[in-house]
């Protein structure tokens, strides 16, 4: 995957994909997530619209934004120009995770790692397990090499 040009801030306080794009944008990709295909900008901006209180050219300067941040791709098509994801939902929230993780590991690795346990103990024991899970299986591959 070639490296989308994200924000270096994560947002604490937004939600999603938010976390990392503008609000603005993240509705943009939510709806090209969703359309799945190319489509023009105008069934991109009904979609957002849908939703959002927002003009057509806000939308289109918006999509012009993700293309050169390498997020979406622009083709011409029949006179007129059609949007796609350059990634699809599940790659980007891998890249993202991992460059997350990355990130705040460079904080304090101990101190982060105590904390998500921590975390995952309170909000979701089943996660807490399943990451004990991974743990296991990774030590294991470890040795295994």
């Amino acid at each position: 995957m070639k490296a989308p040009r994200l924000q270096p801030t994560l947002r604490l306080d937004a939600r999603g994909v938010a976390k990392v794009l503008g609000d603005l944008e993240a509705r943009v990709m939510l709806a090209l997530w969703d359309i799945e295909c190319d489509a023009p900008a105008r069934s991109i901006f009904e979609r957002v619209a849908r939703e959002h209180p927002v003009q057509l050219l806000t939308v289109i300067t918006v999509l012009n934004k993700l293309v050169a941040k390498g997020l979406v791709k622009r083709k011409r098509r029949d006179g007129l120009l059609h949007f796609s994801a350059r990634y699809s939902r599940a790659e980007f929230d891998v890249y993202v995770s991992r460059r997350l993780v990355e990130g705040v590991l460079g904080f304090s690795r101990d101190l982060v790692t105590a904390s998500l346990v921590d975390v995952l103990a309170e909000t979701d024991p089943d996660a807490l397990e399943e990451l004990a899970r991974l743990v296991q299986a990774r030590l294991a591959e470890e040795e295994g090499k």
